[in-house]
């Protein structure tokens, strides 16, 4: 039976799939892009948006735990200085996975994960 088991392993170990979490957050909320395969991409929605949460009230306590669990500075101020505030009125859903095709090396589902809202990339100005 599988009865509480929620979470995918991805064949790692604990640590190696924290560590895995961790860095996909953290690329995603430097890149607010990010290109990774599909069962990766749902897993991170678990990790990310409940830094988003977090973020939306800022408090010494939500920062000391974002940093917890991101160990990374630039990343806990980008959370809160930028992210938070602009997903102040939304509910949740703050990511979107969208289904990018398969890998040519080993036909891996591949996903693009962004968030929603974010600003549309800058073109190059016409002379």
């Amino acid at each position: 039976m599988r009865h509480r088991n929620s979470g995918v392993k991805l064949g790692r170990n604990s640590s190696h799939r924290h560590a895995l979490f961790q860095n996909l957050a953290i690329s995603l909320f430097e890149h607010e892009l990010i290109h990774t395969t599909l069962p990766k991409a749902k897993e991170l929605r678990r990790v990310a948006e409940p830094l988003i949460t977090l973020a939306k009230v800022d408090s010494v306590a939500n920062r000391r735990l974002a940093f917890a669990r991101t160990r990374n500075k630039a990343t806990v101020a980008k959370l809160f200085n930028e992210l938070g505030p602009r997903y102040k009125t939304r509910n949740g859903g703050y990511l979107r996975v969208l289904k990018a095709g398969f890998r040519a090396g080993d036909a891996a589902p591949m996903a693009y994960v962004e968030l929603v809202d974010r600003p549309a990339p800058q073109a190059p100005a016409a002379e």
